[in-house]
């Protein structure tokens, strides 16, 4: 597999247009991805090594890439973006980033849930966000769905991310799909009144700030908890010790779930190992990866999971389509300011 740095040139390559550039198109993928797990690598390296297709990566953050692809314009050698969270693959297709993809694999594979209407882009790894509370001075019983979060008796005790984090951003999507924007209004000013202290800090610090006895309760991606339990540092494992884990919602519409995704970029050089690509990372060799690399829930059914994750058993999950979280998006941060969530 090519170094990063040597990816970086072979990408300059084909945007200066040389003719070598062009004649190794077929045998490419040019990859702009915003998640940056080192894990990923063995994605990549499998399907090389399945198709003999080079895959030639560039890393940024979502609006960066997005922005990049823009500037780049018709000339951009961008094949697929792959990124995280609804919202922001909403965002890349709201700027006319992807196009249209049928693919029967992927419509045979992936659950209508995890794929946009259109075929913009697809879900291939899911993250739930879930709920933790201290094992010494809170009851379980007491909470079973995201809507408890804003009851007045938990009024000091839960800690959650600002208003500007993506993930809290699609689960007030969601709450506006299921509740309507004053149902979901309402919601959001009950967690700002319930709030133990202004958000602050990533989902790990609200894990801890519950071990801690800061909040008794907190929201977070369920993989930050995975990742403290299997940490080096026995600080980490024992924060994880203190907190227990609820799956919202079960006898309801199910948790909140959110994706790890991708989609084809529009005017992609390479459009059909770009889809070929996409194919690949529903196939069960790619979801297993997903599911061990870091620690998230597979798309496609059967596929063997983390034991941690399978330990907690099967959960129902919110089946609402992931596109919906991203046409919400925007409503949701007008939510979020009028309720002053910071």
């Amino acid at each position: 597999m090519m170094t990063k740095a040597r990816l970086t040139l072979s990408i300059a390559a084909i945007l200066a247009g040389s003719a070598v550039a062009s004649s190794a198109l077929a045998n490419e993928l040019n990859l702009y991805s915003a998640r940056h797990y080192d894990s990923d690598e063995r994605l990549y390296d499998a399907f090389t090594e399945e198709t003999g297709i080079e895959v030639n990566i560039l890393e940024g953050d979502s609006d960066q890439l997005i922005e990049r692809i823009q500037r780049e314009g018709v000339a951009s050698p961008a094949d697929v973006m792959m990124t995280v969270d609804a919202g922001r693959l909403w965002r890349a297709e709201d700027e006319g980033i992807f196009q249209n993809v049928e693919s029967d694999v992927l419509n045979e594979r992936l659950p209508e849930s995890m794929r946009h209407p259109d075929g913009q882009w697809f879900g291939f790894s899911q993250r739930a966000r879930v709920i933790f509370y201290n094992r010494e001075n809170f009851d379980p019983s007491q909470i079973t769905s995201y809507e408890d979060l804003a009851d007045p008796q938990f009024e000091g005790q839960v800690c959650i991310r600002s208003s500007n984090n993506i993930y809290n951003q699609s689960l007030l999507a969601s709450m506006i799909e299921h509740h309507g924007e004053e149902g979901a209004e309402e919601w959001a000013q009950g967690v700002v009144d319930n709030m133990a202290r202004d958000p602050e800090g990533g989902d790990t610090d609200q894990i801890r700030g519950v071990a801690s006895g800061e909040c008794d309760i907190a929201v977070a991606n369920h993989y930050y908890y995975v990742r403290l339990l299997k940490s080096d540092d026995d600080a980490d494992r024992e924060a994880a010790r203190q907190v227990g884990i609820i799956f919202p919602n079960q006898d309801g519409r199910g948790t909140h779930v959110n994706v790890g995704g991708a989609g084809v970029v529009e005017g992609a050089p390479n459009r059909d190992n770009a889809v070929r690509f996409l194919e690949y990372l529903a196939s069960d060799t790619a979801q297993e990866i997903f599911a061990s690399g870091n620690n998230e829930f597979p798309v496609v059914e059967g596929i063997k999971k983390d034991p941690v994750l399978e330990s907690w058993g099967d959960f129902e999950k919110d089946n609402v389509n992931i596109s919906i979280l991203g046409e919400n998006n925007p409503e949701a941060i007008r939510i979020f300011d009028r309720v002053g969530w910071r």
